[in-house]
């Protein structure tokens, strides 16, 4: 009876919080105006060229993304990544989100060479999948394997469509960010209700926290680009950004690494 309890609570949970995130995405659909890309996001302040790469440090940084995924996928197909999961199936939100991580580190040094909105759909498809494929791992390890591997196809279908919806308003003058606004939004809010509402069978909770952390710095650095070259005259916010959104990527395979099952 106390199991046939407990399923019947965490049902109501994960109904309940689907049904947040539902009214969450009616709202900022209705109340929140179209968001057009404004045109000066892609003036960075790495102005600098080097070897006749343009922009050096915004698109050499890209390189770290791939060094991340890369650490990744090596330690889920070592022994010790092996034993780590209860399930071998749980590896597969992993796999794709370092695979990711890589087209990432393609996707971003592809923009920054020539910064535009037709390049920048690809660095964002990249950053999109990798962010769903970390929610749909946290899914299968606190919710349920089958609710995170059935959500993963979906998952990737709202990212990629986000994405694309968002280059085809820029494409026909009505550039609209919303969609892929909230699929950013999204991980960052449910992942710690996640961890709130259900029980874990993994240790560390801190540490998904702290991707979550460095993941928002990363994007206050994004935000304040011109402010930190002018500041540090050696580094820009952006290239910090890269920095430390890679080091985000890698403190996913640190909390791998030395996580318990409970």
């Amino acid at each position: 009876m106390p199991l046939r309890t407990d399923k019947k609570a965490l049902g109501k949970k994960a109904l309940g919080l689907w049904l947040l995130v539902a009214t969450l995405s009616i709202l900022a659909w209705v109340l929140l105006p179209r968001i057009p890309q404004p045109l000066q996001y892609h003036d960075f302040a790495d102005q600098r060229a080097c070897f006749g790469v343009a922009h050096c440090s915004d698109t050499a940084s890209n390189a770290l993304f791939m060094l991340a995924g890369l650490a990744g996928l090596r330690f889920l197909f070592s022994e010790a990544g092996r034993r780590t999961f209860i399930d071998p199936r749980e590896a597969l939100p992993y796999r794709l989100f370092f695979l990711s991580a890589i087209l990432l580190g393609f996707g971003s040094g592809y923009y920054h060479l020539a910064p535009d909105n037709s390049r920048l759909v690809w660095d964002r498809a990249a950053m999109s999948l990798a962010l769903m494929s970390w929610l749909a791992a946290i899914l299968c390890e606190r919710v349920s394997l089958t609710a995170g591997l059935r959500l993963l196809p979906l998952l990737f279908a709202a990212a990629l469509g986000s994405v694309g919806y968002w280059g085809w308003s820029e494409r026909h003058g009505s550039g609209d960010l919303r969609a892929y606004g909230l699929m950013q939004l999204y991980p960052m809010l449910l992942i710690p209700l996640l961890l709130r509402l259900y029980p874990p069978r993994y240790s560390g909770d801190r540490d998904i926290l702290a991707v979550i952390g460095l993941y928002l710095l990363a994007l206050l650095c994004d935000f304040t680009d011109h402010q930190i070259a002018a500041l540090t005259g050696v580094v820009s916010g952006h290239t910090a950004k890269h920095a430390i959104a890679a080091l985000a990527i890698y403190w996913v395979v640190v909390r791998l690494r030395r996580r318990r099952i409970l």
